[in-house]
């Protein structure tokens, strides 16, 4: 696991300590992962989709699939970034766009050799949303050969997820830069207590996670880290994240013995962080 710089605190419970397992379960909202309607795009501005989790190495590779649902030609451009955020190029082709004319599917792969589970790809329309992106991850083991579905996102601006990690054991989330300067994220595990502090204001009498561990991590321009929900036997895992254009998704294992995660849909994700609210 890549944390970037980290730093690791303790805090001490105080008085105002209790289980936070008896509180009813958060409410989260805004539902990503799956493949959301395309937001119109404004004139003179490009529609930006990601289609995130496409693995590569001796036993895994993925596809990218595009096609025109339109009735004219479309031209659109894709672009490849390993999980370090280096771009790679797109396999048998020297440029990024690409022209399909009405109705046309193509399929392509990013040049990747070495081992990498976190390389992406954004694809840019100018014109009205036209093309459908789609994508698929493949590993084998042994004689076998396991394929999980890749689902398009939209980047989003601080976006954050808190919740029990029961159900969810093995998972991660993933992060994605998809800008080019550097972004923040601030995890937190806790074993199920919450604090207090006692104040003047209704926010800060409220209960918050007393995190047993906690990090934050620096991830680069295009950058991609990932992130388990459990740690130590924490059964309370929260992100935040401090950026203009990122993407979190939730993966699942497909299978204990290989490395292949599947898009959980089914997770929410919150939205933006207050401006000046810190971690």
């Amino acid at each position: 696991m890549r944390w970037g710089s980290r730093l690791t605190r303790l805090n001490k419970p105080s008085r105002w300590s209790k289980s936070w397992r008896a509180l009813p379960p958060l409410l989260l909202v805004t539902l990503v992962c799956a493949q959301q309607p395309k937001p119109a795009v404004p004139a003179g501005s490009a529609l930006e989709s990601v289609l995130p989790s496409l693995a590569y190495g001796p036993s895994c590779s993925s596809t990218v699939v595009l096609q025109n649902l339109a009735e004219a030609p479309v031209d659109v451009e894709l672009e490849g970034h390993r999980s370090s955020g280096a771009v790679v190029p797109l396999a048998g082709r020297a440029g990024r766009v690409i022209h399909l004319a009405p109705g046309e599917q193509r399929s392509y792969q990013l040049v990747i050799q070495e081992e990498d589970s976190g390389a992406w790809v954004r694809m840019r329309e100018r014109t009205a949303p036209a093309v459908a992106v789609s994508g698929t991850t493949e590993c084998r083991e042994g004689n076998q050969l396991r394929t999980a579905t890749r689902q398009v996102a939209y980047p989003t601006r601080n976006p954050w997820f808190a919740g029990d990690v029961a159900g969810l054991h093995g998972a991660v989330i993933s992060l994605i830069n998809v800008s080019a300067g550097a972004v923040r994220a601030s995890l937190c595990y806790s074993s199920g207590n919450l604090f207090s502090v006692p104040g003047e204001t209704q926010a800060s009498r409220e209960l918050r996670p007393l995190c047993s561990a906690a990090f934050e991590v620096q991830v680069p321009p295009f950058g991609t880290r990932d992130f388990p929900v459990e740690r130590e036997g924490s059964s309370y895992f929260a992100v935040k994240t401090w950026g203009d254009s990122i993407v979190l998704q939730m993966l699942r294992p497909a299978n204990e013995s290989v490395r292949l995660y599947t898009v959980d849909s089914t997770i929410k994700f919150g939205g933006e962080v207050p401006e000046g609210h810190g971690h």
